[in-house]
């Protein structure tokens, strides 16, 4: 390999996603004069703007995709090589890409995300929803359904459902409540009557439906029926690789074929235990597959709760897996149990040289008992930002500190057009018994969940304009204790800002 080098760069990155862009931003800029070189597949990459420090911890911003020419104009030392990796030479310091070129350096970021984790592979019938070519492909299909199956119950799951129109929908979450990943059955009572109310309006001309919702027993599923005409209009991105931004439905319209009504159902605890054509269903010799298979539908789909359900397709938006396929033979990584490539409090994977941020890898240093890795957006930046200064540093030989940002979790995002702020161990995360919570929740307008352990605030959500956010960073950052504040902690009559400026 050593001779077949084209060129050795000071810094390589590998991945045009938030992470890998954000890497060699701060590289850029921390060492001006340093030869960067970002190895990306797509013609696109995904960066960040509109960027806004909200609070100590908080950050928000929007995601879009831009031609990589942007970067380039904007780092003169930044070379941009159009190609896949092949594989990873750690030993020798070189990469060989896909068509067959050969870069040396002397310090490496890998950013290659992750993709999502497909409920089974090449079935024509089972679609992943994780980049904006997928996207497409989902609102070209859609646009012929009558019936979807999505299983999932993180962020994509929690927009389709809350997108989709004109189609049926069967939704199978595996947990107890909708949004699991994100938080409690008590939100998710708060934001299910929001499938129910108006939808804000759009561009075009979009009534939302009315539900009727009844407690579903477990295993059991809950039911929303409506009536509701609307059209849409708009077209999606084009792409391929990284992962979606937080607005991807933004512009697609996401319509299935059926003209008025709409249904979702949603079935609780129960994962798939099968998929199967209308073909296997004919021959079977059991007549017993329950009469949801009523009707003739492409393909077929066994939960666990026993019932069998007819559709078009199946959308699969159950989580990701780190992309490290190009980068393990021939090396000896160290990887985490979730798959991930492990890093240290300095990004530094395994191999010399070699750090590695965001979704493809997994924080293995000793975190802080409030911040814990969920492979988003925010994180993707934090991790790009911090491995570049990094690596910065250690050329420079510069000790560095890690990140403020991964003392405290937290995060901002929406759903069902909600604000949506989550702080600390929002879920009591690894908390075992012995945690408390306070919930207020005023219907359609606002849900404020805080957790509490040894009286001591850890963990927050706050769904809808609270403006609590920065009051409970705080208190969650300088771990005061509350317990003479009691149940007073959450009393609307009582300006809590005032409390504890």
């Amino acid at each position: 390999m050593e001779n077949k080098k084209e060129k050795t760069f000071q810094f390589v990155v590998m991945g045009g996603g938030i992470a890998g862009v954000t890497c060699v931003e701060q590289l850029s800029s921390q060492i001006p004069s340093a030869d960067v070189a970002l190895i990306t597949a797509g013609p696109h990459i995904k960066a960040v703007t509109n960027y806004k420090q909200v609070s100590r911890t908080l950050e928000e911003f929007d995601v879009e995709e831009q031609p990589s020419s942007v970067l380039e104009e904007k780092f003169p030392n930044l070379t941009i090589i159009h190609s896949a990796v092949k594989s990873l030479h750690t030993k020798s310091h070189c990469v060989e890409t896909a068509d067959g070129r050969v870069f040396g350096y002397k310090k490496l970021c890998i950013c290659s995300g992750a993709r999502p984790k497909l409920l089974t592979q090449d079935n024509p019938y089972v679609l992943g929803i994780r980049d904006t070519d997928s996207a497409q492909e989902f609102q070209k299909r859609l646009s012929k359904a009558k019936r979807i199956v999505i299983v999932g119950n993180g962020g994509i799951a929690l927009e389709l459902v809350y997108e989709v129109e004109g189609c049926e929908v069967i939704w199978a979450v595996k947990d107890k409540a909708i949004g699991n990943t994100f938080f409690d059955a008590g939100a998710a009572q708060f934001l299910i009557p929001s499938l129910e109310a108006d939808k804000p309006q759009a561009a075009a001309p979009c009534k939302r439906p009315r539900y009727t919702t009844e407690e579903a027993a477990p295993g059991g599923s809950h039911t929303f029926t409506a009536d509701r005409s609307s059209q849409a209009y708009g077209h999606g991105p084009t792409d391929s690789g990284s992962a979606l931004g937080p607005d991807w439905h933004e512009g697609i319209a996401l319509r299935g074929a059926e003209q008025v009504s709409r249904r979702v159902s949603v079935e609780y605890q129960c994962e798939v235990e099968k998929i199967f054509t209308s073909e296997v269903l004919h021959k079977s010799p059991q007549q017993t597959l329950r009469t949801e298979c009523a009707g003739d539908w492409p393909v077929y789909v066994r939960l666990t709760n026993a019932k069998t359900f007819g559709c078009d397709f199946v959308v699969s938006a159950t989580g990701v897996v780190p992309n490290t396929e190009p980068f393990l033979q021939g090396n000896t990584f160290v990887v985490a149990d979730d798959g991930g490539l492990q890093v240290d409090d300095h990004m530094m994977t395994s191999e010399p040289d070699v750090y590695a941020a965001g979704d493809v890898c997994t924080a293995c240093w000793e975190q802080s008992p409030l911040w814990q890795q969920m492979r988003l957006w925010t994180q993707a930046r934090q991790m790009g930002w911090y491995a570049g200064r990094c690596m910065a540093a250690h050329s420079l030989s510069e000790p560095v500190e890690l990140d403020f940002c991964f003392e405290l979790f937290s995060h901002i995002t929406k759903f069902f057009n909600y604000k949506v702020v989550l702080l600390g161990k929002f879920n009591g995360q690894g908390l075992g018994p012995d945690h408390e919570l306070l919930v207020r929740c005023t219907k359609g307008q606002e849900y404020v969940k805080v957790v509490l352990s040894g009286g001591r605030m850890v963990g927050a959500v706050l769904i809808g304009e609270t403006d609590l956010e920065e009051t409970f960073e705080n208190l969650i950052l300088n771990q005061m204790d509350l317990t003479p504040y009691g149940e007073e902690l959450l009393n609307p009559d009582i300006d809590i800002e005032d409390y504890f400026d």
